[in-house]
């Protein structure tokens, strides 16, 4: 546990089999959805949707581990990992991707060796002159 508002980077923030969760998710640490998630997710840890995990909307961040239904664009900075019993439809964006047999995709992928950047919706762009 955290001491003095310090924040626990061991910390697992998990959306259980049989919650639904509406709106957007912000996060610092990893997540775990086994649940279903009606909006989008964007973390700086990584992200995994279970087996029974189900995502409707976008999800931003810096590894993944997908095994669940998820229907919306991805973007992961580093590895993406696709599970034989994923369902991915959608767009994905990502660093490195590995995809076992089984798993069923459907979109664009672009990859990109130094990662993708998570947006950071707080950042402030610097316009050139």
């Amino acid at each position: 546990m955290a001491k003095n508002g310090e924040f626990d980077t061991n910390a697992v923030t998990t959306i259980s089999m049989g919650t639904i969760v509406k709106g957007d998710i912000t996060s610092e640490g990893d997540f775990r959805i086994v649940g279903k998630l009606i909006g989008s997710i964007r973390s700086t840890g990584k992200v995994v949707i279970g087996q029974s995990g189900i995502v409707e909307g976008d999800i931003f961040c810096q590894n993944a581990d997908f095994a669940g239904t998820i229907k919306g664009n991805v973007e992961v900075e580093k590895l993406l990992f696709l599970k034989t019993t994923v369902n991915l439809n959608g767009n994905i964006k990502t660093g490195k991707l590995s995809i076992e047999s089984g798993a069923l995709f459907s979109g664009q992928c672009t990859m990109n060796n130094s990662g993708s950047k998570v947006p950071n919706e707080n950042k402030q762009t610097k316009k050139g002159s």
